[in-house]
């Protein structure tokens, strides 16, 4: 009877998982997201967005192909007065350079906007709300994916 093969396992990445539950840990509370907003994103619209209304929004989306993709965090803030705009802040938490994170984090954007539609969070005549997506790298080599 002929052998058969077998594929070895992959070894457990249990560093990994470690990092992202203590970084997803830490950006739990929403004074480190502010902090994170307000040190690292130097634009003029920060200084109007109104932090004490940052909440969590999801951690998680399956797409069709029932692929689980995790976020890690989105939270949404009103932004200035006006009325239930949003923006969605996605914290992909990295150890590892990724040389396609852009195309993650534009399906990320995408589950999210689906996610928004079929929950009937938003009407035909809504604009998309905006994103902004965080990519956290805690690499030890510099980072020279795309940006």
């Amino acid at each position: 009877m002929a052998q058969r093969k077998t594929t070895p396992k992959k070894p457990v990445r249990k560093r990994r998982t470690e990092y992202d539950q203590s970084y997803k840990r830490l950006f739990s509370h929403p004074k480190m997201v502010e902090d994170l907003l307000k040190g690292f994103v130097h634009e003029d619209w920060v200084k109007e967005l109104d932090f004490t209304t940052l909440e969590v929004f999801k951690d998680s989306f399956v797409s069709d192909n029932l692929l689980e993709r995790h976020d890690d965090i989105i939270w949404r803030v009103r932004w200035g007065k006006k009325k239930w705009l949003y923006v969605y802040l996605l914290l992909e938490f990295q150890s590892s350079i990724d040389h396609f994170m852009a195309v993650r984090i534009m399906v990320y954007i995408g589950l999210l906007y689906q996610y928004l539609i079929d929950s009937q969070k938003m009407q035909a005549s809504d604009k998309l709300p905006p994103v902004l997506p965080l990519v956290i790298y805690n690499g030890s080599k510099r980072w020279d994916a795309a940006r």
